[in-house]
């Protein structure tokens, strides 16, 4: 009987102490991570909606008969996978992709140069593939019975190779489109950045004389590109802007924080746009070999 009475007693504890681990273990699993201090919540997912390890059972969570149901003694043969269910990918029917919005050199030139040989550029070509040129290339797969995605293909490429002559140099840099204006008086002695609001183009001078000249644009009503004689006071290559965090390539200072700098902005939408008061050149060749010759000291005339 004593052994007994202890036998029993033994069961009893044990028998508590798996109640303490069940109930210690409910508890876990029903605590959530708290978001960190400042964070929302996540959203409770809706009724019907499966919990992320949902995504390893696709079918949901088995019912208690099914979870009960005992495993089979003998391995169950796996039914062979219907081929038609394997694909292999297929090339892209227009080939390999040259050239997409964002990208930027010698050859994007020669895209703009050759599809404005066609007449389906406007504009002079500036090396930047922005959204003009996405256009212009979408027009011209369109005409031919090529997929209209904007971005050049080997295909692409190819036809318009065989529909074009090799751009000149002039086609390739031609002066400003807009015609360029006479320069004001001021910019006739010394080294020149002769600027017209009018016009809306840039003349790089020596003694008189019209080395270069682009498009430019200037900054909106509300933050307007001052006028005057200025001279450049700073030269800054990589330059981003303090106050907008903008890129402002080949910047050159000349009235405080405004300064003649290559815009991407520009060369993508043209005038749809405008500046915080910089003068912003859309031919990014064009104020590379400018930034090069322009020296600290020289004169920029901005004029209407």
């Amino acid at each position: 009987m004593i052994r007994t009475g202890r036998t029993g007693r033994g069961y009893a504890l044990r028998g508590a102490a798996v109640v303490a681990v069940v109930a210690m273990a409910g508890v876990t699993a029903g605590c959530k991570e708290q978001p960190a201090a400042g964070a929302s919540a996540a959203p409770s997912a809706p009724a019907g909606s499966s919990s992320p390890a949902d995504d390893a059972k696709p079918g949901g969570s088995a019912s208690p008969s099914e979870s009960a149901e005992p495993e089979p003694k003998e391995p169950v043969e796996a039914s062979p996978k219907p081929t038609a269910t394997r694909t292999t990918p297929t090339a892209d029917p227009q080939g390999k992709v040259l050239m997409a919005s964002g990208a930027r050199g010698e050859q994007v030139r020669e895209l703009q140069a050759r599809l404005r040989q066609i007449g389906h550029f406007d504009r002079s070509p500036t090396g930047y593939y922005g959204t003009v040129t996405v256009a212009a290339v979408q027009s011209f797969q369109g005409k031919r019975g090529l997929a209209r995605t904007g971005k050049t293909d080997t295909v692409t490429w190819q036809k318009l190779l065989g529909m074009t002559h090799e751009p000149t140099a002039a086609e390739l840099n031609p002066p400003a489109t807009r015609p360029v204006a006479k320069p004001d008086k001021r910019c006739l002695t010394g080294r020149v950045l002769c600027i017209s609001k009018n016009s809306r183009t840039l003349s790089w001078m020596i003694d008189g004389k019209v080395v270069s000249s682009m498009d430019v644009r200037f900054g909106s009503q509300y933050t307007p590109t001052r006028e005057g004689t200025f001279s450049v006071y700073w030269k800054s290559r990589h330059h981003v802007s303090s106050i907008y965090h903008t890129a402002m390539p080949y910047a050159m200072f000349f009235s405080g924080g405004q300064a003649v700098h290559y815009s991407s902005d520009f060369a993508a939408r043209g005038y749809n746009g405008a500046s915080h008061g910089c003068v912003n050149v859309r031919d990014e060749g064009k104020i590379a070999s400018l930034f090069a010759q322009v020296r600290t000291g020289d004169k920029v005339v901005v004029y209407k």
